[in-house]
């Protein structure tokens, strides 16, 4: 039996359709992170893991539909998307196979479904994204886009009532993770004419938006890149706190999504005016040392019968 397979099974998942759309959603996972996809298999309860890949994948779906094509064509793709969302939200039944699974998923972890409609009604803030002037206007779109996303995700991993404090924890774990994203997918971000640092901060070090486009290596570019990463692994130091709200099955999960990102940030700051060409990397051993160590922890709860995670 296949790890994948077995997890099907662990989440009650034995309809034939359900199952390959839950496998599809999979395939779009591994390909998108690969690292985050192992963790989720390797570190969540059994049950759980199938039901945290549908809603990433139904978040990646959107993005893509957000973030691609022109932008008329994204404000109507993205209609569409919504009105079928709402609508399959409202029935309880889709022929659509990445709204099938949040339908499932939902009747199994019923916080998601307010979740889901949270990120409907503000995710149009990425549709409507023409750059920050300001870091204030980057932490709205944290509050508008971010957050909600990254809600579907977290309301998986704490059973019931979401507990008090939960949410800022992770917007303090979302605030390094997409201004971590922002600095590392540049290169890519600039070539779809998308500047997504605040000019503000390229102002305070006397940089412009052609100097990245051009890719300078300038110290004012070194400056401001570093600054930005810097700050995003001072977020994602503090949000380690974030697992102790959780129930200590999906601890080493969180622990290693953090760990992750911070191996990422070190491995951007040390690259420098490179991510205005390509993103960085941490090492495939460093990766491989988090995954280790987190799975020895989740090994440990399985053995103590403690990996529930409600």
């Amino acid at each position: 039996m296949s790890m994948w397979t077995a997890r099907l099974d662990a989440a009650g998942l034995h309809d034939p359709q359900l199952r390959d759309d839950f496998t599809q959603q999979r395939a779009l996972v591994s390909r998108y992170k690969r690292a985050a996809y192992v963790a989720v298999l390797l570190l969540l309860p059994r049950p759980l893991a199938p039901h945290l890949i549908a809603v990433v994948a139904f978040m990646h779906h959107t993005d893509n539909l957000l973030d691609h094509g022109p932008s008329s064509q994204r404000a109507a793709a993205y209609a569409a998307w919504e009105q079928e969302v709402s609508r399959a939200l409202a029935t309880g039944r889709s022929d659509h196979p990445v709204i099938r699974p949040i339908l499932h998923t939902g009747a199994r972890h019923p916080q998601l479904l307010d979740r889901v409609a949270d990120f409907l009604r503000t995710a149009v803030a990425d549709l409507e994204f023409e750059g920050f002037a300001t870091e204030s206007d980057y932490q709205r779109y944290l509050d508008q886009y971010s957050l909600p996303a990254f809600m579907l995700v977290a309301c998986l991993l704490v059973p019931g009532d979401e507990p008090v404090g939960y949410r800022a924890a992770c917007r303090t774990y979302i605030d390094g993770s997409q201004r971590l994203d922002f600095v590392n997918d540049l290169a890519e971000d600039l070539a779809d004419g998308r500047l997504t640092i605040p000019e503000d901060a390229l102002s305070h070090h006397g940089v412009t938006r052609t100097d990245l486009e051009r890719a300078q290596d300038t110290p004012g570019v070194r400056a401001v890149l570093r600054r930005l990463v810097r700050q995003a692994r001072t977020d994602l130091a503090a949000s380690r706190d974030v697992s102790g709200f959780l129930p200590p099955a999906n601890r080493p999960f969180v622990r290693a999504l953090i760990a992750l990102e911070e191996a990422t940030a070190h491995a951007a700051e040390g690259r420098g005016p490179g991510l205005l060409t390509a993103p960085a990397r941490p090492a495939v051993s460093t990766t491989l040392k988090i995954l280790a160590r987190e799975y020895r922890h989740t090994r440990g709860l399985r053995r103590t019968g403690a990996d529930r995670s409600e």
